[in-house]
């Protein structure tokens, strides 16, 4: 198996290339576990931080001059015709997310490599209990980064995808935190009220997740509400996001990319 250098991922300390040895299956049944028990687990300081270092100045630039603003109001299951509720019920209530978005062809080069490594498939595949994972053959969805400047943010919903595998690349000075409610609601039990106290700001059992630059963090989205609150100050949140599927070749529509990054492949 091809590995990425040493030098773009701490391989010492998290043995992606060597899953079989004693070490690798440590780290595997540590995730697991951390799955089953949160809903999600992290690898901190995956991503080496001189790595970090080398690419933000360029993605800074590309952010913040070339990224897709995409800015849109939705409710909690980004559906707005949920059988058997009426529009103004209170688990439907609308809010606002923002970010900017760049696209797959637009990234540095070691998150490509990172992204598209045989080690990181067999890694969450593994993990997540899968034959394997592939990439995504889409040159703008396969992978992007999001940015969050002041007031902005990605507000509460449910993800549609079984998981999503995310890298920190910056995180604010204050705010931009990653807040999440585990297990809100399950396919027997859709909790109505439970979501309509959340998006009151009633929910006691809301949990926040800091993350450091370099993180990897996979966090299973599909029954448990999250949301990334705005940052304050100067500086935005910049984070990674990888997406794999259980068959390979995987496109998106043209009318997806063109509403996630206001264009379309060629």
């Amino acid at each position: 198996m091809k590995t990425v250098p040493n030098t773009l991922l701490d391989l010492d300390r998290y043995p992606l290339h060597e899953l079989d040895s004693v070490a690798g299956c440590h780290l595997v049944q540590q995730c697991v576990d951390d799955l089953q028990r949160k809903g999600m687990f992290t690898l901190q300081g995956f991503l080496r931080s001189e790595v970090i270092d080398d690419m933000l100045p360029e993605l800074l630039h590309r952010i913040e001059r070339e990224s897709f603003t995409h800015e849109r109001e939705h409710n909690i299951y980004f559906d707005d015709n949920i059988e058997g509720l009426p529009r103004d019920h209170p688990a439907l209530k609308r809010v606002k997310t923002i970010n900017h978005t760049l696209c797959g062809d637009q990234l540095a080069e070691p998150l490509r490599q990172v992204y598209r490594w045989s080690g990181l498939t067999a890694f969450l595949a593994r993990v997540m209990g899968k034959a394997a994972l592939y990439p995504m053959d889409d040159p703008l969805a396969c992978a992007n980064v999001l940015g969050y400047f002041e007031g902005e943010g990605l507000n509460w919903h449910f993800d549609r995808s079984e998981f999503t595998t995310t890298l920190l690349l910056q995180a604010p000075r204050q705010g931009g935190e990653f807040e999440y409610r585990h297990q809100l609601r399950s396919e027997l039990d859709p909790n109505l009220d439970g979501i309509a106290r959340l998006l009151r700001g009633e929910d006691s059992g809301v949990e926040t997740l800091r993350l450091g630059a370099g993180d990897l963090n996979v966090f299973k989205g599909r029954n448990t509400a999250h949301r990334v609150t705005s940052p304050v100050g100067d500086r935005a949140r910049l984070v990674t996001v990888f997406s794999y599927y259980e068959t390979p070749g995987r496109m998106f529509s043209d009318e997806e990319n063109l509403g996630f990054y206001g264009r379309t492949v060629g």
